[in-house]
């Protein structure tokens, strides 16, 4: 095994010492970054195209198109297309006898 030069920066100064690597990664002290928050699709107010489609059980290209002859609302915030979550609700509740696409 090799020895390998390590620094510590502390409030003290510069300290350097020696320690046998073990293969195996250091300890930096150093946290984790935060965990990226999931909140199911329910309880959102806006959901991306993936999650309407997957509400609706309809593909996202039916989606798109729902969107399009705007029978559904979309916002886009920066390059993403969200849709209300009250809006997919809305267009659930009722019957659609006409198809989709003509």
């Amino acid at each position: 095994m090799s020895a390998q030069q390590i620094i510590d920066f502390d409030k003290v100064g510069l300290k350097s010492s020696q320690r046998e690597h073990t293969g195996t990664e250091f300890k930096t002290g150093r946290r984790k970054p935060p965990q990226r928050v999931t909140v199911a699709p329910e309880n959102k107010i806006l959901v991306s195209r993936e999650e309407a489609s997957q509400m609706l059980s309809i593909s996202q290209r039916a989606l798109d198109y729902l969107v399009a002859t705007k029978r559904l609302a979309a916002r886009r915030i920066g390059g993403r297309v969200l849709i209300p979550v009250s809006d997919l609700r809305q267009y659930a509740r009722f019957d659609h006898p006409e198809r989709i696409a003509g």
